[in-house]
């Protein structure tokens, strides 16, 4: 069991690094001309990847072939976990799935970037007990759309994946 999950795992890794290269994100300069917003191929295909990721997952839980828990909604621990990424993401030129994929072309660029990410990790591992008692209270918090009005899952996921697709529509590029 253990093993044909990591199996399917290896092979879903491999393919969105793949998938990754084939767009184009795995080159230095174009992730650099999405940070100064002036390449738009990033920004592109993120947009893409939640507008299918919002229908799929929608269509796997009404199809119960998926359940999903939602986390408690911790805004410090967003706000710091956000930095860290922007900060490293800024300095590397890359972000973790970015990365993987320029490492897997060999680009030299890349190694500090997922030497970094992999101590980075490591050390977030050995202080997660200890980070787990700092911040916001326990409380739970549905911070779901759909917890918020009321509405069912499928018109707010249906309508937010069409507004990202107009958005893809209008990017430059």
């Amino acid at each position: 069991m253990r093993s044909s999950r990591f199996i399917k795992a290896v092979l879903f890794g491999m393919t969105f690094g793949f998938l990754l290269q084939k767009g184009g994100v795995a080159e230095f300069h174009i992730l650099v001309g999405a940070l100064l917003l002036e390449d738009f191929t990033v920004m592109k295909i993120m947009l893409s990847a939640v507008a299918v990721g919002i229908v799929g997952v929608t269509v796997l839980r009404r199809l119960k072939l998926i359940s999903l828990s939602v986390e408690t909604f911790q805004p410090s621990r967003n706000i710091v976990g956000g930095l860290v990424f922007g900060v490293g993401f800024a300095l590397s030129g890359y972000c973790p799935g970015t990365g993987a994929a320029a490492l897997g072309r060999l680009n030299g660029d890349s190694l500090s970037m997922v030497a970094g990410m992999l101590v980075g990790s490591y050390v977030f591992a050995l202080s997660s007990a200890k980070i787990g008692k700092l911040g916001d209270s326990q409380d739970s918090n549905d911070v779901r759309l759909t917890g918020r009005t009321g509405m069912g899952e499928v018109v707010p996921a249906f309508g937010i994946a069409a507004l990202l697709s107009v958005a893809v529509a209008l990017l430059p590029g």
